[in-house]
């Protein structure tokens, strides 16, 4: 305990260095003119800044082109396109097939007449084959012939001896995907017979020449795109005889039923 100035007792919590008027607020700073009104820091009136805030949408922009290329939901196809992915190429084409591709060669084998373009095969495709080899076998099925193991057993037995063939009889040789390939699309002929054989009978005469002429056709074909495509147009009855003997084949197997089996 000790006295002030005053001679009263005075303690550290009564200084009168820190006494303020009652009731005033507390000062730490010189006061501005006109800080007790609110409208001092703003030139115009209420009035005038209410017609000044914007309106509407105060959200992000999306009209400067951020947002992704994403296509709408659909159905079960569009798991074969690229929604959301900038620049991806179609689920099909890395997949190695391509429609255009498949329609230029099968025009190709329908028009045997017409000039055969020597890079033809540059982008060789099993896709096609496949099928054309798939709808052949459906059609004999359906005719009362299944032979699904044997066309199959067929098609690569003759692919691996035309590409042995082949390079044995070219300088430039060619690998076996491509020989499968142009040996599958040629037998589009050979599946129009099918679908015949499925509403008449083959086992005739008229059976037999269209056999005849589907064999003439396939070969022709299956040889004029390899002489193409090896530059071997000095070799064209060479090349197409074994593949004449191949499609004959697939013929007989259109032609004829296998033995019945029966108690």
């Amino acid at each position: 305990m000790w006295q002030n100035q005053y001679g009263g007792p005075s303690s550290s919590s009564q200084t009168p260095y820190y006494a303020q008027p009652h009731g005033a607020p507390l000062q730490f700073y010189a006061p501005q003119p006109g800080q007790g009104d609110p409208n001092a820091y703003y030139s115009g009136t209420r009035s005038q800044l209410d017609g000044n805030v914007p309106t509407g949408n105060i959200g992000p922009d999306r009209s400067a082109g951020f947002e992704g290329n994403i296509q709408p939901a659909g159905g079960w196809w569009t798991a074969f396109g690229t929604g959301g992915l900038e620049g991806e190429p179609p689920l099909l084409e890395e997949l190695g097939i391509n429609f255009s591709h498949i329609r230029a060669k099968s025009l190709t084998v329908l028009n045997p007449l017409s000039a055969v373009n020597e890079h033809i095969m540059d982008d060789a495709d099993l896709a096609g084959p496949v099928c054309v080899c798939f709808c052949f076998a459906l059609c004999l099925f359906l005719s009362g012939k299944s032979n699904f193991g044997y066309v199959y057993g067929v098609g690569l037995l003759g692919s691996m001896s035309m590409y042995t063939l082949l390079n044995l009889m070219s300088e430039q040789g060619i690998d076996a995907y491509r020989v499968a390939s142009v040996l599958g699309y040629c037998l589009i002929p050979l599946v129009g017979v099918g679908i015949y054989s499925v509403m008449i009978p083959l086992d005739g005469l008229v059976g037999y020449v269209l056999s005849l002429l589907s064999i003439l056709w396939c070969t022709y074909s299956a040889s004029g795109i390899f002489v193409a495509v090896l530059r071997m147009s000095d070799q064209r009855l060479l090349v197409a005889y074994p593949i004449g003997l191949l499609y004959g084949c697939f013929a007989l197997l259109s032609i004829f039923r296998g033995p019945v089996t029966g108690k």
